[in-house]
């Protein structure tokens, strides 16, 4: 991010800046004015941008090569959208697409959302900010439009005991009617057409056909048709709507707005390093091999490895770890993390389409689109209550007419049952929590790929854990190594081992590699190596034969093992075989995570079974399952075990949810009620998991169970409420206690129906992931 010189620069020439908030600019160090933290050199009298010691220069050269550059800016300028720009529904917030179109849900066109940096740029706004401002515009007008009208209706006039009477004053009456119904129900009347056109009559074809037939009534009572007209109720109800709209249009934004901002997570522009010259270029430009510089308080442009610098990156907003983490030379960063301190340089792993983030975001979207079976039941439900509207409101107009009543009276019921039963409120009921929680969930690290599975979570009654890298650390040491053969010495087992293993990064491949790297040992040349999955790996060095098994696969083969092959507690045991005789063993411990220990509380306070599912022995398995306090433990299983043992549990009664990583564990991910690819960031296309978590905390596979039954409350309450309103609002709408006096005039009706999608609003806007 450039920042112009100011006058009132420091004698030294530098500039400070917030690394979290680095719109904050100023001419002397000191702590940032919104969270405190210490400032940051970001910018000297010469055009340096400052890190600590380190400066890059960010001066464009003149002549020949700046002359290309402009060239270079202005092309890219010029490009289409950005891979990021979404579209989505002015009345329907939470339906994002990739490219324009037509809302599923009422016909409406879809309109650009503003991603990063858009405020920026000339002739783009917020179109849904902009839609606000319509409704809000709207609404103005036609109250003050509403004041002569309800003066010059006899109604009014009789309640007032007032007498207002011209010569043409009735159309004068007629006039201004008419342009609040033009004008001020545009909205309404277009949306009718929308949804007719798209065969999907709701919320606004009611509206619309709710004041059309009051106008058109009320044109005919001013050309000599007997009765009262109906403009003052036209315009109160008219007006009414377009407050509840503004509103309500308010009140969605903001329940349904995490997704918009995962979208703005990605800067609009990066600072790619051509040589000694770095130019700013749009950051879907970027590709493969790119190299590109992140100033402090900037957001990482791309995905890519750290390829000169150190920094603590903030990335919160994707995978919900609060606290910053450090990353050095040689690591990886994700796009849309917010830099700290120090200024780096990332190599680009790949294009924006193919990013961590990128794939997030159309993972939520198709997530929001998917249908589970609550939302499917509540959509169902808002199309009844259309067709009940509709014959509930004829009905009610037949009934009064033929019994007596007024045209005007019957019309008046009429219109008052069709507002009040708009499905809007039962329509949004599910689909704001499903967005709310489906994106909430991604900035908390929780990758929701199933809608089913994620309601789901709310049945689980046991939890089937892998244990290495979830409920461990997943790193492994060595704590021995020992020779069971005459021929080889333990070093030579630990050597062969190290050889084997080098090219993998299992846990254990990595503790034993570790190992023989801190002993300096030199490593033989490995020739046909082969993974054998879920036992171990082989491969021929000096002309032997050589494997690195576990105990479970030398069971097979072996029916014996000496006193020193004894495991102790915690430890796991591989066996390193030499033209199939033993020719050692080593022993290696991996740490507990201290949230196991919370996250198996937790579950046991919340009445859920937990149990440890490892391809470990049975010794290691039984201690870190004690340990933790767990209600059972499976040992020395294979992958195609693991999913006999999750249908033996299924075969109890219970709903199983198994954690793995996705790839070994694809199969009982698959057979399980809830699969849960664990540490699966950097692969979100888990394919067998319906939910993926970004990193291997175990706590947050609490978090997501308890999420996952909040979202489904949140649902429930919505659609009771949305449901227990029309049940309550459509008799008194219809007249029911008309002889006690309790009547609904249109404008309330419309009153309690805004009311209720709002609350339906407000509600799924209270869902929080606790942590």
């Amino acid at each position: 991010m450039e920042h112009q010189h100011h006058s009132n620069t420091s004698e030294t020439g530098t500039m400070y800046t917030c690394p979290m908030h680095p719109e904050i600019i100023q001419d002397k160090p000191g702590n940032c004015p919104k969270c405190g933290m210490n400032l940051v050199p970001v910018k000297t009298q010469t055009g340096l941008a400052a890190s600590g010691n380190q400066f890059i220069d960010n001066k464009q050269p003149v002549g020949h090569e700046g002359h290309h550059h402009n060239e270079a800016v202005k092309a890219d300028s010029n490009k289409g959208p950005q891979d990021f720009q979404k579209y989505t529904c002015p009345m329907h917030p939470h339906i994002l697409r990739d490219t324009p179109g037509k809302c599923p849900l009422c016909g409406m066109t879809l309109e650009p959302v503003v991603t990063a940096g858009a405020d920026n740029v000339p002739g783009k706004h917020n179109k849904h900010s902009g839609m606000i401002a319509d409704f809000r515009k709207r609404f103005y007008t036609v109250l003050v439009l509403t004041i002569p009208i309800m003066l010059l209706s006899e109604m009014i006039q009789h309640w007032l005991n007032i007498h207002i009477s011209f010569p043409g004053s009735k159309y004068v009456l007629l006039v201004l009617s008419s342009f609040v119904f033009f004008y001020g129900g545009w909205p309404f009347l277009k949306g009718l057409v929308d949804e007719a056109k798209a065969k999907n009559p709701g919320m606004m074809f009611l509206i619309g056909f709710a004041i059309t037939v009051a106008y058109a009534y009320s044109v005919a009572i001013v050309f000599g048709l007997q009765g009262m007209d109906f403009f003052w109720e036209l315009a109160t109800l008219i007006l009414i709507m377009l407050l509840g709209h503004w509103i309500e249009m308010k009140s969605v934004a903001g329940a349904s707005r995490e997704l918009e901002l995962l979208v703005q997570l990605m800067p609009s522009e990066a600072h790619k390093v051509n040589g000694l010259m770095t130019i700013d270029v749009k950051t879907d430009t970027l590709k493969e091999g790119d190299l590109i510089l992140i100033k402090p308080g900037e957001k990482v442009a791309a995905d890519g490895i750290i390829d000169d610098g150190e920094t603590y990156l903030n990335e919160s907003m994707l995978t919900g770890e609060s606290k910053p983490v450090q990353r050095i030379k040689g690591e990886k960063v994700i796009a849309g993390s917010i830099n700290g301190n120090g200024a780096i340089k990332v190599i680009v792993s790949h294009g924006a389409k193919d990013s961590y983030l990128s794939q997030v975001i159309k993972l939520v979207q198709d997530a929001q689109n998917s249908k589970s079976n609550t939302q499917l039941l509540a959509d169902k439900a808002a199309k009844w209550l259309t067709v009940i509207a509709i014959v509930a409101g004829i009905s009610t107009f037949l009934y009064w007419y033929l019994t007596g009543q007024s045209l005007a009276f019957a019309m008046e019921r009429m219109v008052t049952v069709i507002v009040i039963c708009c499905p809007h409120a039962l329509g949004l009921a599910v689909p704001l929590v499903v967005a709310k929680s489906t994106a909430l969930a991604a900035k908390s690290g929780l990758l929701i790929k199933n809608r089913t599975a994620f309601e789901n979570a709310r049945k689980i009654t046991t939890i089937v854990f892998d244990k290495t890298g979830t409920l461990t650390v997943g790193k492994f040491q060595v704590i021995r190594y020992v020779t069971h053969s005459v021929t080889y010495t333990k070093e030579q087992v630990l050597q062969y081992a190290a050889a084997l293993e080098q090219n993998s990064e299992h846990p254990i491949a990595t503790g034993i590699t570790a190992k023989a790297k801190e002993l300096n040992m030199t490593l033989p040349e490995v020739k046909g190596f082969e993974a054998i999955t879920g036992k171990g790996i082989t491969g021929i060095i000096d002309s032997k034969d050589v494997m690195v098994v576990s105990p479970g696969y030398l069971k097979e083969k072996f029916t014996f093992l000496t006193k020193d092959d004894t495991v102790k507690a915690e430890e796991t045991l591989v066996f390193v075989l030499v033209d199939e005789d033993i020719a050692g063993s080593i022993a290696l411990a991996d740490e507990i995570r201290p949230e196991s220990f919370d996250a198996i509380k937790t579950l046991r306070q919340n009445k859920i079974k937990t149990t440890l599912l490892t391809g470990d022995n049975a010794v290691v398995a039984k201690g870190v399952s004690e340990r933790l306090g767990m209600d059972g433990f499976i040992a020395e299983v294979l992958p195609h075990q693991k999913l006999e043992k999750i249908k033996e549990l299924q075969s109890k009664g219970e709903f199983v949810a198994m954690t793995g990583d996705g790839v070994n564990d694809a199969p009982a991910l698959a057979i399980a009620d809830v699969g849960i690819a664990v540490g699966s960031g950097s692969d979100i296309a888990a394919e067998t998991a319906g939910i993926v978590l970004v990193n291997s905390n175990p706590k947050d596979v609490v978090n997501l169970i308890l999420f996952g039954k909040a979202t489904y409350r949140k649902m429930i309450q919505n659609l009771i409420w949305a449901t227990g309103y029309n049940v309550i609002a459509l008799p008194l709408a219809a007249g029911v206690l008309y002889s006690q006096g309790i009547l609904l005039s249109p404008a309330a009706g419309a009153a309690l129906m805004t009311v209720s999608t709002v609350v339906v609003a407000i509600n799924a806007s209270m869902l929080k992931v606790k942590r």
